[in-house]
């Protein structure tokens, strides 16, 4: 069964123009469902699948001359004197490929359809070679919303962040939101039945993405090196970046630190949240902080508190809204979230009045307008706040 995406509506739209289609984000996350479903509204039958974990299908882009490859595609049945749609899965697996698609894409009439695990790749190496000729979808865990989708259950309303605690949505909802806090979104986490089932799936899909994505696209090759690097900040999750503190747990250099977060980035595997300050006089905490691209991997990678857990949980259903930053002073005071500049974000598992007036005055300190708390759980005596099961 075909489960809908939120970005299904801008990928079709897409399928009627010329640039390339780029789906890129981590491994495991839909990008081949998503191609698939796309090749399969693709108003022709002149259309090929190629999955380039497969060597056969790598073998195609091998030759220099390009028009051998045509010739290869010719022979697995698609005809280049009509329009023809060509979905390339896991393109990152091929190190020449974005020159094989600019010959391609200038000498014949293709839609291409492509996927790829690394941002660094697809908007850097692209940009040198396929400049005005891509346009780049990120695809990312399901969101809350997206969740409810695939387990056949109502939707929460739409956002409305300054709705207040509502007793009967929580009571209807309360028990798959917890599942979303312990094991996040990615598609087949979210079918699992049972909870062995979902760590099992977990284990696979962290030790894919360094047997895999890893080895392809750095130059790490100890396995467990990277495996216990990823799980230290799994531990750190929600915490401001110290690259020195880093340094000295994990025993690499600052440098190698960095190298590593940056490919953890790129990969999709963590996200690296920016302070927000409209005032670069203000002495401002300038170090990034550090979110884990899914709940589930994060509670399988570590045992870290359930504030962070939730904090964690917020961030990425917030992330598919609108640009995410945060605001800290050097006293410590801090906001969790600003979404796209505009509202201040404070996430409590149970909050207070209290957390409200601190939120209230700290986002006036940071000029911002709009402030909300998201909650977890139920407050027995305040309600002027928003649960995190509503934001979809």
């Amino acid at each position: 069964m075909f489960y809908s995406r939120k970005i299904l509506p801008f990928l079709k739209q897409h399928l009627k123009k010329r640039p390339i289609t780029v789906i890129t984000g981590m491994r495991r996350t839909g990008k081949t469902t998503l191609v698939k479903r796309l090749l399969d509204l693709a108003p022709a039958k002149n259309k090929i699948y190629l999955d380039l974990e497969l060597q056969s299908n790598q073998d195609i882009f091998a030759p220099r001359n390009y028009d051998e490859i045509i010739q290869t595609l010719r022979r697995r049945g698609l005809t280049f004197e009509q329009k023809v749609y060509i979905a390339i899965d896991e393109i990152q697996l091929v190190q020449n490929i974005p020159s094989i698609l600019k010959y391609l894409y200038d000498n014949f009439d293709i839609k291409f359809i492509v996927t790829g695990s690394s941002s660094y790749y697809m908007k850097n190496l692209f940009a040198e070679s396929l400049a005005g000729r891509k346009k780049i979808f990120e695809l990312y865990p399901l969101d809350f919303g997206e969740f409810l989708d695939f387990k056949e259950f109502p939707r929460a309303r739409a956002n409305n962040w300054q709705s207040k605690f509502n007793v009967a949505e929580y009571e209807r909802i309360r028990m798959y939101y917890e599942e979303y806090v312990e094991f996040g979104g990615f598609p087949e986490v979210v079918l699992a039945k049972i909870a062995a089932d979902k760590k099992e799936l977990l284990d696979d899909i962290i030790s894919s993405y360094i047997k895999i994505d890893v080895a392809t696209l750095s130059d790490f090759h100890d396995r467990q090196n990277v495996y216990d690097i990823i799980k230290m900040l799994a531990s750190r999750v929600s915490n401001k970046i110290d690259f020195s503190k880093l340094s000295r747990l994990s025993g690499i250099s600052r440098t190698m630190a960095r190298n590593y977060l940056g490919l953890f980035t790129d990969t999709y595997l963590v996200a690296q949240v920016p302070v927000y300050t409209r005032n670069r006089d203000r002495e401002i905490v300038k170090a990034k902080k550090l979110y884990f691209c899914d709940n589930g991997l994060l509670s399988f990678l570590a045992d870290v508190g359930s504030g962070a857990k939730f904090e964690n949980a917020v961030f990425n259903q917030l992330r598919h809204n609108g640009q995410i930053s945060y605001f800290s002073l050097k006293n410590g005071r801090e906001i969790d979230f600003v979404l796209d500049e505009k509202i201040a974000f404070e996430a409590k598992e149970t909050p207070t009045q209290t957390d409200l007036t601190n939120l209230k005055n700290l986002a006036k300190t940071a000029g911002l307008r709009k402030h909300r708390l998201i909650g977890r759980r139920r407050s027995p005596v305040f309600s002027d706040y928003m649960w995190g099961g509503e934001i979809v």
